[in-house]
């Protein structure tokens, strides 16, 4: 807990789901925490209640407005020492019916789940470069290390986002900038609900868990201060395909230490 005790916190992608559901763990012990998102009646009902809950309605897949946007918080909040990287979308796509590909619908997807997280990391890492501790959370997937056919673009975004997160932890391992990476399994989220993706028609998902299950693992590696938490069955495929990459990346770089793996 110490970790994130009296930090000042924004979680992006938290007007539902697993941003929600992170916001609640630290509502109690930081000095503020700022949820983003499009709905901002979502945001509002989460921030009651809560003295140090703010609140900015933001759509991080609108480019041209994150430097604005970084410039106004960190004028608002100076101490903003942590941010949870956490807007997400996942759509299908099926290459053996390419007539019906949505283009738009694969770039908005690029563009929510990796182009964004580059743009918000330029624009706030000069701030947290700066502070005596900061923290970066990226929240990937299970899916960016095995990839499944259903959605495969999700699935590489994600697998960028995961070696993007590497290798931001080797470029920051002389500051004082952790990067955490968290790998949720499927959780049962609106990620997946019907009006998200209509192909799943009840919402459900083989091998889901349940928000409350994945917080309480994934606040729990937090708290121990992880570098990288695999979440259910996540942990898998952490153990049988990243301990492996890992060791071959550590001799490439340098040794454990570089890479911060767990």
């Amino acid at each position: 807990m110490a970790a994130f005790q009296n930090k000042t916190v924004l979680i992006t992608g938290a007007s539902a789901g697993i941003g929600a559901a992170l916001a609640e763990r630290l509502f109690p012990i930081c000095d503020a925490v700022i949820l983003t998102g499009r709905r901002e009646a979502n945001l509002q009902s989460i921030c009651a209640g809560h003295p140090n809950a703010h609140y900015r309605v933001h759509d991080a897949t609108d480019l041209a407005s994150i430097p604005a946007f970084a410039e106004e918080l960190i004028s608002s909040f100076p101490k903003l020492d942590c941010i949870v990287l956490n807007a997400g979308i996942q759509r299908s796509l099926d290459f053996s019916k390419p007539e019906k590909i949505d283009l738009s619908k694969i770039d908005l997807e690029m563009t929510t789940n990796y182009t964004s997280y580059i743009h918000m990391l330029k624009y706030f890492l000069s701030h947290l470069l700066k502070q005596p501790q900061a923290t970066v959370v990226g929240v990937s997937s299970t899916l960016g290390m095995v990839p499944i056919p259903r959605c495969p673009n999700y699935c590489a975004t994600k697998a960028a986002l995961h070696h993007l997160l590497i290798i931001l932890r080797y470029q920051l391992r002389d500051t004082r900038v952790k990067v955490i990476e968290i790998f949720p399994p499927v959780v049962k989220t609106e990620l997946h609900a019907p009006f998200n993706q209509p192909d799943l028609a009840d919402g459900e998902v083989p091998m889901s868990i349940s928000l409350e299950d994945f917080t309480d693992a994934a606040w729990a590696g937090l708290v121990q201060g992880k570098s990288e938490i695999p979440v259910g069955f996540a942990n898998r495929y952490y153990e049988t395909v990243e301990r492996v990459r890992h060791k071959q990346l550590e001799n490439v770089f340098g040794g454990k230490a570089s890479l911060g793996s767990n």
